[in-house]
């Protein structure tokens, strides 16, 4: 099966040249001469550019100049937001792919570097956990999957996901402090009790080591609706406040924040003390939440009554305390 290929690093160029002449119209032949190509490949490029929701003004006759500097996800406007960071100059981006976890466990596979990201604008086949499909309208979400390659055994890549969820209500938070998220066990962080975004962690591990993970994080940020089956159950952020949100500032806050977390994960002797304490604090499912757990058919009722120590959820039935190790997790 032939390889999704990453947006053409050109269209970055163009982007970048564009913005560093923001008022001015830039001619085609000088476009040309920067991408090492001809008008006619520009003025293709440029159509893609604007498949893309660019609002590029001009023509080949007069040059072109970007009316609004562009929310896309390019390595070009995002790498210089993330320097210090693992992330650094590993970002690869998609225009279109099937799902940027399933690119990144297959890049992994062929030993990608840690910090390697995958970033699309759309994807066709976008996953959560389960056989669940993640909706992915094109440039209106964040979609987004890192590789990790952490010296831990896989009984620790749980901590790594409540980490990321911690990651991504910071960085919401961050962006606008008014906005209030809220984390649900295991992988998913709600907005008025309303899923925002998804968690999708994966990993080819050893008995005792993880060789490496894929982190995939779907944010729903400028969706204005969703289909009538999800909407008693999913929000976007530009539904909550009423407002279109930059995508670019908020996956930068979220890679920063991720670099954070992950990094106090890795070497911090504390760090899995300190993952759960802030889970607990910042999530209302965790203790005392009357909830309904399906998987493989069974279901299990109860009150929740925290995670354990290695960040499994605890649910008091009546039958005594229960250990969930996955499923569903409904309220009741």
């Amino acid at each position: 099966m032939p390889r999704e290929q990453p947006t053409d690093a050109r269209i970055g160029s163009i982007v970048h040249l564009l913005m560093q002449h923001a008022t001015v119209v830039v001619s085609g032949t000088k476009i040309a001469q920067e991408i090492s190509s001809n008008r006619s490949e520009v003025w293709r490029l440029i159509q893609q550019l604007r498949g893309l929701g660019v609002d590029v003004a001009g023509h080949p006759a007069t040059g072109y100049r970007l009316k609004s500097v562009p929310d896309l996800l390019l390595p070009e406007i995002l790498d210089p937001l993330l320097r210090g960071t693992i992330f650094d100059a590993r970002l690869h981006h998609f225009y279109k792919i099937g799902s940027t976890n399933t690119a990144a466990m297959g890049a992994a596979a062929e030993g990608a570097v840690e910090g390697s990201v995958f970033l699309a604008e759309e994807q066709t086949a976008g996953r959560g956990r389960g056989s669940n499909v993640w909706q992915s309208a094109r440039s209106a979400g964040i979609y987004c999957s890192v590789v990790l390659r952490p010296a831990l055994p896989p009984s620790d890549v749980l901590v790594l996901s409540l980490a990321a969820g911690l990651a991504v209500r910071a960085a919401i938070e961050q962006v606008n402090g008014v906005v209030k998220a809220d984390l649900k066990w295991p992988n998913d962080v709600l907005i008025a009790g309303k899923k925002v975004c998804g968690i999708l962690t994966e990993m080819n591990a050893e008995a005792t080591r993880v060789r490496y993970a894929v982190v995939g994080i779907g944010i729903n940020v400028n969706h204005a609706a969703f289909p009538r089956a999800l909407e008693s159950e999913a929000t976007s952020l530009r539904m909550v406040t009423g407002n279109e949100w930059s995508r670019v500032e908020l996956a930068a806050a979220l890679l920063k924040s991720l670099d954070r977390e992950y990094r106090l994960l890795i070497e911090g002797p504390e760090a899995r003390r300190s993952i759960l304490r802030r889970f607990n604090e910042s999530s209302t499912w965790v203790r005392g939440k009357p909830v309904r757990v399906e998987e493989n058919g069974s279901k299990i009722e109860g009150i929740t009554d925290g995670l354990d120590e290695r960040g499994f959820l605890q649910i008091r039935t009546a039958q005594g305390l229960q250990t969930i190790l996955s499923g569903t997790v409904r309220e009741k």
